[in-house]
């Protein structure tokens, strides 16, 4: 990708495992052609705001609503507002010009790469769960390529579009993968962006259940959301464990690292991290989540032999505490799991999207 400065539109987002994939993609671009410009199309919520300003990439907000999920009188709402907000995409596009749009997911992604068609710009999308959502298995018509995480998910979209890349991983994530181990007993919660108020009060009394189980040094780092810091810090301390509680973390590579065993959601993007990072994980999927893909996320890693995978609806802290006691004792069946993890990680998942990115665009 030579020539006039390259200009790249990704859109997406509303959560991190949509936006962070698209963060990865940009910064592998970014690492082959430095004066790309790059500009996120995405949603106004906080959390693309909030990691797109960290990161220094350009946004723009697309306004358009969901339509799953959303109840009658919320999807009459999108369907009507649709034509308007395909207005503002073709807005966009021109304007901004783009060599090639690239969807992450999420319902804004829909106008974008419907206008991208209309213009005769290549578009691409990234699929990181097994089971796709509405608007990528929609999208999969019109886009030129459907890059995918998970073995399954291509049979949603047609075979000669698809290729099996990956989820791409953030490079401070990589690059954490590659420094050494503490060696410290340290147990990580991750609750994800949404449900996990669940985790935040099950751990703590799983744990409570198992201390005289626990290596010495056993401390916990607890990313709760913004409802529960300050109940699941009061928890810990009641418990006198040594814990660093926060709602959020920035630096994640920092809190990754020291992990010994995660307890995690099943979110697409938080799987491949942790096989990035090569890390065992004892997973409770977001029960919620649609088509209940976080489950079958998860059964990914299970059949590998890098996870161990609970239903939220069926564990009791008792069942929670004897796993992770278990894990912690036999250093040889977590290492196991580490080894399994490592396998299935797609470290250079960006660089071969962005490969069959330019292939793209060279053939506009």
């Amino acid at each position: 990708m030579s020539g006039r400065q390259l200009r790249i539109i990704i859109t997406g987002g509303g959560t991190g495992g949509h936006l962070f994939p698209g963060i990865a993609v940009a910064q592998e671009i970014k690492r082959r052609e430095p004066e790309a410009r790059i500009l996120f199309a995405g949603t106004g919520r906080a959390v693309d705001k909030e990691g797109l300003a960290r990161y220094g990439f350009e946004a723009r907000t697309m306004h358009c609503g969901a339509l799953k999920g959303a109840g009658l009188m919320g999807m009459l709402r999108t369907m009507l507002g649709l034509p308007a907000s395909l207005v503002e995409a073709l807005r966009l596009l021109r304007e901004f010009k783009p060599a090639l749009v690239f969807g992450v997911g999420g319902y804004v992604t829909g106008p974008v790469i419907v206008a991208a068609r209309l213009l005769g710009i290549p578009a691409a999308i990234h699929e990181q769960n097994s089971v796709p959502g509405l608007a990528n298995r929609q999208l999969g018509r019109l886009a030129r390529r459907v890059f995918l995480s998970i073995p399954g998910s291509e049979r949603y979209f047609r075979p000669r579009k698809c290729y099996f890349s990956g989820n791409p991983v953030r490079q401070e994530i990589i690059k954490a993968a590659a420094g050494p181990s503490s060696g410290e007993p340290v147990l990580l919660i991750l609750g994800g962006s949404q449900g996990a108020h669940r985790l935040n009060t099950l751990l703590p009394e799983a744990v409570g259940g198992i201390l005289t189980e626990l290596p010495a040094g056993f401390r916990v780092i607890h990313q709760t959301g913004k409802e529960d810091e300050l109940v699941s810090r009061e928890a810990w301390n009641k418990l006198k464990v040594e814990a660093e509680v926060r709602a959020f973390f920035r630096d994640m590579a920092r809190i990754y690292s020291p992990a010994s065993l995660v307890v995690s959601r099943a979110g697409a993007t938080t799987l491949a991290e942790l096989t990035v990072l090569g890390k065992a994980a004892v997973l409770i999927p977001f029960p919620f989540a649609a088509d209940n893909h976080q489950e079958k996320n998860g059964d990914y890693l299970v059949a590998a032999g890098a996870a161990r995978m609970f239903k939220e609806q069926d564990l009791s802290p008792a069942d929670l505490g004897r796993a992770i006691a278990e894990i912690f004792k036999n250093d040889e069946s977590r290492r196991h799991m580490e080894k399994q993890a490592g396998k299935l990680a797609r470290p250079e998942a960006a660089a071969a999207i962005v490969d069959e990115c330019e292939k793209l665009i060279v053939s506009r």
